[in-house]
């Protein structure tokens, strides 16, 4: 098939198992970027495979297959897939963390899935009801070495790396699926602590960066997913970021006060967010879609280029050393917390 369309702005989900009729028009609608798939997409590897098959076919052009495939209590396949710790383990045996991300990553990978919104980058202060052991440790430094560690693991078999939620979510401890969450915290105190990891990751060449749904009441009057002085002044340029921004679902509550879905996809669009997430509401999904104008912006377009998986390892990795050697190591970490 020759590619027509160009990688849009829009990211959706799907209803079920298989494409319902309704759905191949709004996979091929020119906004559309990339599909993310939940927990209802997935009965098993088979399954999800011929599902990811249908929605590249439907597409006249790329398009990138997400999913929220952390470990613990985020992690969308589970039967078939080695079932991973929350981040927060491998504080202790830091050496699995580069391990557990190849791992995650050459499964998702041999499925069709282009890559997994990992890794959290948030560090934790022990408050947080959303974040909690998503995070890989409260200390700063800690949290960095472990994440550093499983970007590279995920680079190595071939899937491109997202830091969330950006400027950090670990210090706030409303979630952002209910409520928008308020940091009263001076931007010099992220800058030592929560900047951190998004910092010596982005040093490192970190592909994409997810920012969340709070509002910092001392620094900015927008939510940081909304705001051009984030995304713009901190991430691009305090921080010379230069991959992928891709919103947090403006379907969340903490994304409400931007106003109706259209409104809020303007906003996080203006504000620098290369891509925007509509998700579990298809209704708001066709606004967004039919709302935005089509456009063609070629450096976001390259910048999600680079979020294509890209396998190093076949399909039949369950074969190999490395995949026997580092699953064994998993399941003992696992077994070592029960």
């Amino acid at each position: 098939m020759t590619n027509t369309l160009a990688l849009g702005p829009v990211m959706l989900d799907v209803e079920g198992l298989t494409l319902a009729s309704h759905e191949y028009d709004k996979i091929n609608h020119p906004n559309t970027g990339a599909v993310i798939l939940f927990s209802r997409n997935y009965q098993d590897p088979q399954q999800v495979t011929a599902l990811i098959q249908e929605i590249r076919a439907a597409r006249k052009g790329d398009i990138l297959i997400a999913v929220d495939q952390e470990g613990g209590r985020v992690q969308r396949f589970r039967d078939g897939f080695t079932r991973l710790p929350p981040a927060s383990y491998y504080a202790k045996s830091p050496d699995l963390a580069e391990a557990a991300g190849w791992l995650m990553a050459t499964e998702l990978l041999a499925v069709g899935v282009d890559f997994s919104f990992a890794p959290v980058l948030d560090v934790d202060s022990g408050i947080s009801q959303i974040i909690g052991d998503r995070s890989f440790s409260t200390d700063p430094e800690l949290a960095t070495q472990l994440a550093s560690g499983f970007r590279k693991g995920m680079n190595q078999a071939g899937m491109a790396a997202t830091g969330k939620h950006f400027p950090g979510h670990g210090g706030v401890a409303l979630d952002s699926h209910l409520t928008l969450p308020i940091d009263t915290r001076e931007l010099v105190a992220l800058r030592a602590k929560d900047f951190l990891p998004f910092k010596h990751l982005i040093a490192e060449g970190l592909e994409a960066i997810m920012p969340a749904h709070v509002l910092f009441t001392a620094i900015d009057d927008n939510p940081a997913g909304f705001s051009a002085f984030w995304l713009q002044e901190i991430l691009r340029k305090e921080l010379n970021f230069n991959g992928t921004i891709f919103s947090d679902d403006l379907s969340m509550a903490g994304a409400a006060s931007a106003g109706d879905y259209p409104t809020r996809a303007r906003l996080a669009q203006q504000a620098g967010c290369d891509m925007l997430l509509v998700c579990n509401n298809p209704d708001a999904a066709e606004q967004v879609l039919d709302a935005l104008p089509v456009t063609q912006d070629p450096a976001r377009e390259a910048r999600l280029n680079r979020m294509l998986g890209r396998p190093t390892v076949s399909s039949d990795y369950k074969q190999t050393a490395q995949w026997q050697h580092a699953s064994a190591l998993i399941n003992e970490l696992i077994l070592q917390h029960a």
